[in-house]
């Protein structure tokens, strides 16, 4: 993942290389302008000063030509060259490579060429000068960005930096905050105030996202948990109305099979609307029961009362204990995680399965045999039922799930070697 400022800083980066790389050859270009730019205008002073001085010392005859023979014999970057020949002259600005006697190299010349009067004879004056290596100013243009380069970089992760603690204050609050938020907790989340308009408009906008979402949530916990204690009643009247029926020696054999299939889907009425009420009190945080709760006796009692399905599918039940794991917990809470568990292990163990208790002080875990995984997705969601059990009411392991949350532990589910795996985790661990 890649934070959000992040993102610009690469681009501006890349976009800062990319001009600075097509900046070396326009350094390059202007510089190497200037250089010859300089050097012809350096070549024509020299040339209306030699041209002058000459006019101003009247040197005629023999003193000419052995001043120039000397200037010739010192000066080998120029020379003064009488015209023998009686053409037309233009000057001319030239560049050649040729040899450097003094640097032992090849290097580059600009010179010029020109027609100059001494004692109103035409002379040939030539003025050479060597030019910066191309190749020395390249690397010296290269180098001087890679550091601004570096530089500029470094700059742009610095000031990153800074506007991320500062700009992104308030973001990172909000998002704090809301990492932390629980819609079971109905705690009205307040955010700070900040003086910029879009993150004030976000949390504005979640403010009121959180209110609705709380209001909604308490009326729909609120409606269940009346609807649970409404049915309550009906239901048991149901319950007593059938069997009072099934005791009438009159009734006939159709009549008993038809009370019979009532009872059933009575059945799972009845563990539904128990279920439901058991969510309610723990959404409420109903319990007071505290105690410090011994895992073994608990899978002790639970594998007593469970009994009879275990016999009846012939299934083979292993405990490892690796620790005495002793829990803070409510009573009746604990007794039904480990019952639910028990029993969902139990309800998606095939035949001459396999079920495997583990426990520690750190958590505990059950392990049951299988061929495929469940569903993660909708595992611990209220009314998901994964198996064609008809007493199973889809409230098992959403139970499971919020007496985990509301004690502050961890449950997961893995499917490894064949085995279905429901592992809780204490959070000191």
């Amino acid at each position: 993942m890649t934070k959000l400022l992040d993102k610009p800083l690469k681009a501006f980066t890349i976009y800062a290389l990319i001009i600075l790389l097509v900046s070396i050859p326009i350094y390059f270009l202007v510089v190497d302008w200037i250089w010859v730019t300089e050097i012809d205008d350096n070549h024509e002073i020299i040339m209306e000063r030699i041209e002058n001085r000459f006019e101003q010392a009247h040197v005629t005859g023999h003193d000419l030509e052995t001043i120039l023979n000397t200037w010739n014999t010192l000066q080998p970057s120029s020379s003064i060259l009488p015209i023998t020949e009686n053409i037309a002259r233009r000057d001319s600005i030239y560049e050649v490579t040729k040899f450097n006697e003094y640097e032992a190299e090849w290097d580059r010349f600009r010179g010029l060429q020109a027609v100059i009067r001494i004692d109103n004879t035409p002379y040939l004056l030539n003025i050479e000068t060597n030019v910066e290596e191309a190749y020395e100013t390249i690397f010296a243009i290269g180098l001087v960005t890679v550091v601004l380069y570096g530089l500029l970089v470094f700059g742009f992760i610095q000031l990153n930096r800074k506007i991320s603690k500062s700009v992104w204050k308030p973001f990172d609050s909000t998002l704090t905050k809301l990492k932390s938020f629980e819609l079971s907790t109905s705690k009205v989340v307040t955010f700070e105030h900040t003086d910029i308009e879009e993150f004030e408009a976000m949390n504005e906008t979640i403010s009121k996202l959180i209110a609705e979402n709380v209001n909604t949530y308490n009326l729909q916990r609120a409606f269940v948990s009346n609807a649970a204690h409404e049915l309550q009643t009906p239901i048991a009247l149901l319950k007593s109305k059938l069997d009072i029926l099934f005791q009438d020696e009159k009734l006939g054999t159709k009549q008993s099979e038809l009370v019979n299939a009532i009872q059933v889907p009575l059945a799972r009425l009845t563990r539904v609307n128990k279920n439901l009420l058991l969510l309610a009190r723990i959404d409420n945080s109903n319990f007071s029961d505290i105690s410090e709760i011994d895992f073994a006796e608990k899978v002790e009692k639970s594998e007593e009362l469970l009994q009879d399905y275990i016999a009846e599918k012939n299934l083979s039940i292993k405990k490892n204990e690796r620790g005495l794991c002793v829990f803070q917990c409510s009573k009746f809470l604990a007794e039904t995680l480990v019952n639910n568990l028990l029993s969902n292990a139990i309800r998606h163990t095939a035949e001459n399965g396999k079920i495997i208790i583990d426990w520690d002080e750190k958590g505990f875990s059950f392990k049951n045999s299988g061929k495929e995984p469940l569903n993660q997705e909708s595992l611990f969601k209220r009314f998901s039922i994964s198996t064609t059990e008809t007493t199973n009411s889809g409230l098992g392991l959403a139970i499971v799930k919020e007496i985990c949350k509301q004690n502050g532990w961890e449950i997961n589910y893995d499917f490894l070697d064949h085995f279905h795996i429901f592992s809780v985790r204490f959070s000191k661990f």
